[in-house]
This record gives structure tokens, C-alpha cells and sequence, in this order.
């Protein structure tokens, strides 16, 4: 007589353990160093951390990035093609192939001409 097959059973068993703890879960929260507490809900949704914009350059073979959001200065960099980049915002500069939006770059002061870059889901909002 051969042994049971619990192969099926045991999996069942440890997807289930797998999605009671993430029903289970709680989410993390951030705290606030300098008053321990966590912050509200409407200033986690204004924290420039809380969500990142992304965007696929599709400009071939690269994506020149700018001091300013125009074309009037050499270039300062490049971007490859096919590279995903982080996006803080956007503004409006100088009208390339037909878009006059400019991507500005986490960190530096860099632009990209929207033009050749893909949205990898929303848009950043306007910069300030």
C-alpha cells in the first residue's frame, strides 16, 4: 500500500499562512523624528517621497539633459535609450518637435525635454 499523496494539501496550506499574513499585514508608517508622531494624511500626500515619477527615455541613441528647459546651451549629459529615470516635475520651456514640456531631474538642477521620454504611469505635476 503506497502513502497518501499530501503534496497538494501541504501547499494549500502554506498559500494559505502566506495570504493570512499579508491580510494581516499592517502597513508601515513613517514617523516624524522631530515630533515622534506619524504625519497626516494630507501631509504624507504632499511628501515629494510618497510617490516617484517615472519615465523610459525613447530618444535614440540618447536623451540630452540641460541646465535649463531649452536647447540655447550645450548639453551637460546624456541619458542612454531605453534607460527609466525618476521625474520631480515639469514646467514649460522651449517647444521641441512639437511639446513644450521639460522634465526636471531629482537632485540638480537637470532638464529633459518630455518629448523623448515615455511615462512609465502618471505625469509629475507642475514644478513650483
Amino acid at each position: 500500500m503506497s502513502a497518501p499523496h499530501t503534496g497538494h494539501r501541504i501547499v494549500s496550506v502554506l498559500a494559505g499562512v502566506l495570504l493570512a499574513g499579508t491580510a494581516l499585514a499592517a502597513p508601515a508608517v513613517a514617523t516624524d523624528h522631530r515630533t515622534g508622531s506619524a504625519p497626516s494624511s494630507a501631509e504624507a500626500a504632499q511628501s515629494p517621497a510618497a510617490v516617484v515619477f517615472k519615465g523610459r527615455v525613447i530618444a535614440q541613441p540618447s536623451l540630452n539633459v540641460r541646465k535649463d528647459p531649452n536647447t540655447s546651451r550645450p548639453p551637460v549629459g546624456s541619458i542612454p535609450f531605453g534607460t527609466v529615470i525618476e521625474l520631480e516635475c515639469k514646467t514649460n520651456g522651449e517647444v521641441v518637435e512639437g511639446n513644450r514640456r521639460w522634465y526636471k531631474l531629482p537632485g540638480e538642477r537637470h532638464w529633459v525635454a518630455a518629448r523623448w521620454v515615455e511615462n512609465i504611469g502618471a505625469a509629475p505635476g507642475e514644478c513650483p
